[in-house]
């Protein structure tokens, strides 16, 4: 997504395109442009935080839980991508789930930045249990962190938003998006139930140049899903067509490219990004 001294010229019949000027186009515009992101201290979110500072972003980090020094740690490798002279980050901790710490976390970021330009839905949890063994309070924690919470910041967001010429609002979902995952029903639920928030929200939202749209993320490899399976990247590679996992640093330049003049026309949309591994039908033959 940045920009390099290198002019490349692409042609094909009736269409050409200037490598360079896109590139610029894009790191030029992100300049002095703020940023919110969920869930932002470690794992898919800090990757995130991370390709926005490298793209000129002042960057809201929100956490909840993790211990200090890792927050620390986080907020000291966002700060060295950016200008010395620039104080453009800033640790928030506050609890998704709960409207009035929501409305708190929105009101420091915009009164310390000055404005809010993307948010970025990223922060989540899973319970994995069968559907007939998964309790009352799994099923509130992860459906109101996970969707809830999407809910309440989108909110948040768009107020603000919708009385100072737009925004972009990029949510995470999941392979199971489209398809069950077996013993992951209350995340299964949370992320079908953010795709079509994400449609529902950019249908309400585009009349106020609002743009919302939707990663839907396949095998990513990351601290989480190690601890899911110890050979996650040798189990999941053999499943998915492009032959490996994907990690965090695939999915960063997406939500940059989301949030660009570049697709000032994409509103309401699911991307995959997942090696078309959610593409590939249950193949009984061999050949």
């Amino acid at each position: 997504m940045r920009c390099t001294p290198v002019r490349r010229a692409h042609w094909y019949p009736q269409f050409r395109y200037d490598l360079f000027a896109v590139n610029l186009l894009i790191e030029v515009t992100m300049q002095g442009q703020t940023a919110l992101v969920t869930g932002a201290s470690r794992g898919i979110g800090k990757e995130i935080a991370l390709e926005l500072a490298r793209n000129g972003y002042r960057v809201a980090v929100n956490y909840y839980n993790d211990p200090a020094p890792l927050v620390e740690a986080t907020i000291g490798e966002i700060r060295a991508l950016q200008a010395p002279q620039q104080d453009g980050v800033l640790p928030i901790q506050a609890d998704i789930r709960s409207s009035t710490q929501v409305t708190a976390m929105f009101e420091r970021v915009i009164s310390t930045f000055g404005g809010l330009d993307l948010l970025v839905n990223n922060a989540g949890v899973q319970t994995w249990k069968p559907l007939l063994d998964v309790t009352e309070e799994e099923w509130d924690l992860v459906v109101d962190t996970n969707l809830k919470g999407c809910f309440l910041c989108t909110q948040q967001a768009a107020r603000y938003m919708k009385d100072h010429g737009g925004g972009s609002i990029v949510n995470l979902g999941s392979g199971c998006n489209k398809l069950a995952f077996p013993s992951l029903v209350a995340y299964t639920a949370s992320k079908g139930g953010i795709e079509m928030f994400t449609k529902e929200a950019a249908v309400e939202l585009g009349q106020y140049n609002i743009r919302v749209n939707c990663l839907a993320l396949g095998s990513i490899e990351s601290e989480r899903t190690r601890a899911e399976d110890p050979d996650y990247a040798g189990t999941w590679s053999k499943l998915t067509p492009l032959g490996r996992v994907g990690t965090a640093a695939d999915i960063a330049p997406t939500v940059v490219f989301l949030a660009s003049k570049g697709a000032s026309f994409i509103s309401g949309q699911t991307i995959w990004i997942d090696g078309a591994l959610f593409t590939k039908a249950q193949w009984p033959y061999k050949k």
